[in-house]
Protein backbone atom coordinates (compact mmCIF):
# COMPACT_ATOMS: atom_id res chain seq x y z
CA UNK A 1 0.00 0.00 0.00
CA UNK A 2 1.57 3.09 -1.06
CA UNK A 3 1.92 5.69 1.94
CA UNK A 4 -0.43 8.77 1.76
CA UNK A 5 0.79 12.20 0.74
CA UNK A 6 2.53 14.24 3.72
CA UNK A 7 -0.63 17.18 4.50
CA UNK A 8 1.51 19.56 6.72
CA UNK A 9 -1.40 22.17 6.66
CA UNK A 10 -4.30 20.00 7.80
CA UNK A 11 -1.25 18.11 10.91
CA UNK A 12 -0.81 22.06 11.93
CA UNK A 13 -4.80 22.81 11.87
CA UNK A 14 -5.17 19.20 14.14
CA UNK A 15 -2.04 20.13 16.09
CA UNK A 16 -3.64 23.51 17.03
CA UNK A 17 -7.12 22.14 17.32
CA UNK A 18 -5.51 20.30 20.49
CA UNK A 19 -3.98 23.14 21.83
CA UNK A 20 -6.96 25.45 21.34
CA UNK A 21 -9.02 22.09 23.29
CA UNK A 22 -6.48 21.89 26.13
CA UNK A 23 -6.48 25.86 26.57
CA UNK A 24 -9.99 24.73 27.87
CA UNK A 25 -8.83 21.81 29.96
CA UNK A 26 -10.12 18.95 27.50
CA UNK A 27 -9.05 15.54 28.69
CA UNK A 28 -7.66 12.45 26.57
CA UNK A 29 -7.24 14.70 23.70
CA UNK A 30 -5.84 12.56 20.65
CA UNK A 31 -4.72 13.47 17.35
CA UNK A 32 -5.35 10.33 14.92
CA UNK A 33 -3.54 10.39 11.45
CA UNK A 34 -6.32 9.19 8.83
CA UNK A 35 -4.21 9.65 5.96
CA UNK A 36 -5.36 7.04 3.92
CA UNK A 37 -7.63 5.29 5.91
CA UNK A 38 -10.65 7.60 5.59
CA UNK A 39 -11.46 9.54 2.11
CA UNK A 40 -12.96 12.63 4.60
CA UNK A 41 -10.74 13.64 6.43
CA UNK A 42 -6.29 13.74 7.02
CA UNK A 43 -6.80 14.16 10.81
CA UNK A 44 -9.28 13.36 13.44
CA UNK A 45 -8.76 15.50 16.73
CA UNK A 46 -10.77 13.35 19.28
CA UNK A 47 -10.97 14.79 23.01
CA UNK A 48 -13.54 15.03 26.28
CA UNK A 49 -14.65 17.26 28.32
CA UNK A 50 -16.38 17.15 32.03
CA UNK A 51 -19.59 18.46 31.26
CA UNK A 52 -21.68 19.04 28.44
CA UNK A 53 -21.44 22.80 29.12
CA UNK A 54 -17.57 22.30 29.22
CA UNK A 55 -17.62 20.38 25.94
CA UNK A 56 -20.00 23.42 24.31
CA UNK A 57 -16.99 26.00 25.36
CA UNK A 58 -14.32 23.87 24.06
CA UNK A 59 -15.65 23.99 20.64
CA UNK A 60 -16.62 27.43 20.60
CA UNK A 61 -12.88 27.97 22.14
CA UNK A 62 -11.85 26.38 18.82
CA UNK A 63 -14.47 28.34 16.28
CA UNK A 64 -13.42 31.81 18.17
CA UNK A 65 -9.88 31.76 17.80
CA UNK A 66 -9.66 29.79 14.55
CA UNK A 67 -11.98 32.34 12.75
CA UNK A 68 -9.61 35.30 14.69
CA UNK A 69 -6.60 33.84 12.72
CA UNK A 70 -3.96 35.62 10.65
CA UNK A 71 -5.78 33.37 8.31
CA UNK A 72 -9.15 32.52 9.20
CA UNK A 73 -10.79 29.25 9.31
CA UNK A 74 -14.38 28.42 9.51
CA UNK A 75 -15.66 25.02 10.08
CA UNK A 76 -17.79 23.30 7.08
CA UNK A 77 -20.15 22.04 9.18
CA UNK A 78 -21.09 21.82 12.80
CA UNK A 79 -22.92 19.60 14.59
CA UNK A 80 -24.13 19.03 18.18
CA UNK A 81 -23.39 22.58 19.80
CA UNK A 82 -26.83 22.61 21.26
CA UNK A 83 -26.67 19.75 23.67
CA UNK A 84 -22.52 19.90 24.46
CA UNK A 85 -22.71 15.76 24.54
CA UNK A 86 -20.82 15.39 21.35
CA UNK A 87 -19.90 18.18 19.53
CA UNK A 88 -18.69 17.45 15.53
CA UNK A 89 -16.19 20.62 13.90
CA UNK A 90 -15.55 19.61 10.65
CA UNK A 91 -12.79 22.01 9.05
CA UNK A 92 -12.37 19.45 5.91
CA UNK A 93 -9.06 17.81 6.25
CA UNK A 94 -9.38 18.12 9.61
CA UNK A 95 -12.31 16.78 11.71
CA UNK A 96 -12.82 17.10 15.33
CA UNK A 97 -15.28 14.99 18.02
CA UNK A 98 -15.64 16.42 21.49
CA UNK A 99 -17.64 14.37 23.66
CA UNK A 100 -18.57 14.37 27.30
CA UNK A 101 -17.25 11.10 28.79
CA UNK A 102 -20.16 8.56 28.56
CA UNK A 103 -20.53 9.61 24.79
CA UNK A 104 -16.57 8.78 24.43
CA UNK A 105 -17.23 5.46 25.59
CA UNK A 106 -20.10 4.90 24.15
CA UNK A 107 -19.21 5.81 20.37
CA UNK A 108 -15.78 4.13 20.75
CA UNK A 109 -14.15 6.07 18.30
CA UNK A 110 -10.88 5.53 19.76
CA UNK A 111 -11.30 1.42 19.67
CA UNK A 112 -13.02 1.96 16.00
CA UNK A 113 -9.62 3.50 14.28
CA UNK A 114 -7.54 1.84 16.99
CA UNK A 115 -5.08 0.71 13.84
CA UNK A 116 -4.65 4.84 12.97
CA UNK A 117 -1.49 6.58 14.17
CA UNK A 118 -2.18 8.69 16.87
CA UNK A 119 -0.49 11.64 18.86
CA UNK A 120 -1.70 12.22 22.14
CA UNK A 121 -1.72 15.79 24.18
CA UNK A 122 -2.91 15.34 27.54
Amino acid sequence: MPKPADNPKARELARRIGDLLLDKKATDVVILDMRGMTSYADYIVIASGESDRQVSAMAENVQVQLKQAQQPLRPISTEGLETGQWVLLDYDDVVAHLFNGEVRAFYDLDGLWADAPRVKLS
